[in-house]
């Protein structure tokens, strides 16, 4: 799995593919992502990591042929109705849900996710204000100009 964009090779974060070769020789990996031979170099493959798995987040927008959902209480944070969605329409052929009764229904009873907690709003709020800020000084530079 790629885990960064790389704009050249034309692969990015979350893209899948499957070692085709490896060149000892050129020091060199052959990763086919969809029918697309990608090379990197021995020096280069902190861009891929194996992906015998992945999670939910990381899934988003694929789809496979068969899935594994794991549930249980130990992460209950992540027993999320959006999550299950997510994790259930991910599979073409194949959804296995396997774990505790009790953490599907937390899971699917769960109304809405938590708040989430970010300094969003004050960055944007902040860079706002300083840009009226530097828009108004150079409007009063101009018109007196």
């Amino acid at each position: 799995m790629q885990v960064e964009n790389d704009y050249d090779r034309d692969v990015y974060n979350g893209d899948l593919g499957v070692v085709q070769a490896i060149e000892l020789d050129a020091s060199e990996m052959v990763i086919d992502f969809d029918g697309r031979l990608v090379t990197y170099g021995f020096g280069e493959l902190d861009e891929v990591v194996l992906a015998y798995a992945t999670t939910i987040h990381k899934s988003q927008g694929s789809e496979y042929p068969a899935v594994v959902i794991p549930l249980t209480t130990q992460h209950y944070p992540m027993l999320q109705r959006n999550l299950l969605y997510i994790a259930v329409t991910r599979g073409r052929r194949l959804v296995v849900v396997v774990g505790q009764k009790k953490a599907m229904a937390i899971a699917v009873k769960g109304k809405q996710t938590g708040r989430r907690w970010s300094k969003l709003r004050e960055w944007l709020t902040h860079d706002w204000q300083a840009t009226a800020a530097a828009l108004s000084v150079g409007c009063a530079r101009g018109a007196s100009a």
